[in-house]
């Protein structure tokens, strides 16, 4: 399955990942990554801190988010329009596969974060799977 397989490749990011470069990167690519791609970010920051949250799901998850964290990926970030779409391609294929540990707390966190970092953003249709 492809899905499995990028996950395993994603796995190897884990080192680049750290709280606060992945707060750093929300900030500054916001306007380019979209509303989505950074509250995908989140909701996968918040399902890796909560300790219920397997090992070898948080494993998977350190990796997206150390991979969304790196500005020189597959697709480098520099480049117009395309730059996040493999880093989004990440955290989606991520957020698949752990999505039984999104529960209603951590949809919830990643909604108030949001709303803090950018009050005027509309997040009405962000539960859209």
């Amino acid at each position: 399955m492809k899905d499995d397989k990028t996950l395993q490749n994603i796995e190897k990011y884990q080192k680049h990942y750290s709280e606060p470069k992945l707060f750093a990167k929300i900030s500054r690519i916001f306007r380019k990554a979209g509303i989505k791609g950074v509250y995908y970010a989140l909701l996968l920051y918040h399902v890796v801190t909560d300790p219920g949250t397997p090992a070898r799901q948080k494993a998977i998850i350190l990796g997206a988010l150390g991979y969304f964290i790196l500005p020189m990926d597959m697709i480098p970030d520099l480049m117009p329009l395309v730059g996040f779409t493999d880093d989004i391609a990440a955290l989606t294929a991520c957020l698949k596969a752990v999505y039984d540990n999104v529960t209603p707390s951590v949809k919830s966190k990643a909604a108030h974060k949001l709303l803090d970092w950018f009050p005027n953003a509309d997040i009405s249709r962000l539960e859209d799977k």
